[in-house]
């Protein structure tokens, strides 16, 4: 049955929620109401209950995990609308602000805070005025429904997020299929070539494609096609210190070179040029 209402408690809201709904709202494009659950709400498939009415149930569009046990991994009700639409484990890997919203949800902020090894005020200190808005306002909300500012705001936040994963997908699956991996000047180098149709940002997803192949760490640089022209980018992949593109700013086929150093554009197409590039970048050990 689909889903024709997405109910969540009253009163103060918090991050998992209002992602939660956000993620219904793109989906189902059906209204928030904000209220305590009734029998009759949790054995209604057709009303997604977001944390609030004591039960996990994908099965009955229930998503609550205020029960679980206080030793159960964090998860929050985010996370299990993520579970039920297949984006879960993507999520975890590829949005790195979402393991420290469980924590912070079903940990609290001082046991957050030692977890990621900061000090207790430093979780306060990354509050963010948009979200204090959004959240005060989604509280202040008995129900809300298309044209109302802060359903388009979930709409919009619930799709992008969506898009996001989805085309990150599909993204880290075209690198694999094209990346290749050089060794010049003895560093390892990711290169990708040129394909048509060129992605809008072809260099997009490369650093988390790195990531899930177990390679961040070991590749310094990347090599990928200049959105802007026939050429290529060169850039340090996290800011490792191998290659200086300064060097390269006065080779007559280079046409742009960060003063720091960390990224050059060239006119250059040919594999040997790139690599005589990457060569002459390379800083001395």
């Amino acid at each position: 049955m689909a889903i024709e209402r997405i109910l969540t408690h009253p009163g103060s809201s918090h991050k998992d929620e209002l992602l939660a709904c956000a993620l219904l709202v793109a989906v189902h494009g059906v209204e928030v109401i904000r209220r305590e659950p009734t029998p009759e709400d949790l054995a209604d498939p057709a009303t997604a209950v977001i944390d609030v009415g004591g039960e996990h149930d994908p099965a009955k569009n229930n998503f609550d995990h205020h029960q679980f046990p206080a030793d159960h991994p964090p998860l929050c009700s985010v996370s299990l609308v993520l579970q039920h639409l297949g984006l879960y484990e993507y999520a975890r890997s590829f949005c790195d602000w979402l393991e420290p919203a469980e924590w912070f949800d079903t940990r609290g902020p001082n046991a957050t805070a030692k977890w990621l090894g900061v000090e207790r005020d430093i979780v306060s200190k990354l509050n963010s005025p948009i979200d204090v808005t959004l959240l005060r306002r989604f509280a202040k909300a008995s129900r809300l429904g298309p044209g109302d500012v802060i359903w388009e705001m979930l709409r919009y936040t619930g799709q992008d997020l969506l898009d996001y994963l989805r085309s990150l997908r599909q993204r880290l699956d075209a690198i694999a299929a094209q990346a290749e991996m050089w060794t010049v000047a003895g560093q390892t180098v990711l290169f990708l070539p040129r394909t048509e149709p060129m992605p809008d940002e072809p260099s997009a997803g490369l650093g988390r494609y790195l990531e899930s192949i177990g390679k961040d760490k070991e590749v310094t640089a990347t090599v990928y096609p200049d959105r802007r022209g026939s050429g290529y980018g060169l850039s340090r992949h996290n800011d490792a210190p191998a290659f200086d593109f300064t060097r390269i700013e006065s080779q007559p086929d280079v046409h742009f070179a960060h003063a720091r150093g960390f990224v050059a554009k060239t006119s250059a197409a040919d594999r040997r040029r790139l690599v005589e590039l990457l060569e002459t970048a390379r800083v001395d050990a």
